[in-house]
């Protein structure tokens, strides 16, 4: 035998066995559905359950707001403005080291020595700015208060909440970097 005739033989017997199987499978889809739909008429039939009672209200007390003679909380309190207390100068002319946090200045060194000793401090924008005593840095009116050879001594004012002023000690150290 031929091997082109062994490959039709093969050929033939597996289309034979397809076609065998494809009117097995077609055979146990023709059963009627009739037992089907008697199920699901008789699941409709039957009487809906019960649905549970809805829950009683529960009854809160009424209290009353009554704010008539209380101060405002959305208004500065009454006499909390200090004016003796420390607090910036609005007329005073902002300083080019004032636009940037504190804590984005770096001291890289200083010039001279004794009470006339310049601080160098590097900002963010990759300038060196020369700072002295009373001069002006960081977002929180910053003031120096002091220069040495290792840090900037700085008292800067901060809000208390209540429409005061603080002041806070802060430093800048000398990068060793």
């Amino acid at each position: 035998m031929s091997i082109e005739r062994q490959f039709s033989v093969a050929r033939l017997v597996r289309s034979v066995s397809l076609g065998l199987l494809a009117s097995l499978a077609l055979a146990g889809c023709g059963r009627g559905t009739a037992d089907l739909s008697a199920w699901v008429e008789e699941v409709k039939a039957r009487p809906a359950p019960p649905l549970d009672p809805l829950p009683a209200l529960k009854s809160f007390p009424v209290i009353e707001y009554t704010a008539d003679g209380l101060r405002d909380p959305f208004s500065a309190p009454v006499g909390s403005r200090d004016a003796s207390g420390p607090r910036p100068d609005p007329n005073r002319r902002k300083e080019a080291l004032e636009a940037f946090p504190l804590d984005a200045l770096r001291m890289v060194g200083t010039i001279g020595s004794g009470p006339g000793m310049v601080a160098l401090v590097l900002a963010p924008d990759k300038v060196t700015y020369r700072v002295r005593k009373d001069n002006y840095l960081g977002q929180s009116d910053g003031r120096v208060a002091s220069v040495s050879p290792d840090r900037i001594e700085i008292v800067e004012l901060v809000s208390d909440g209540a429409g005061g002023w603080l002041e806070r000690q802060a430093a800048l150290a000398l990068d060793e970097k």
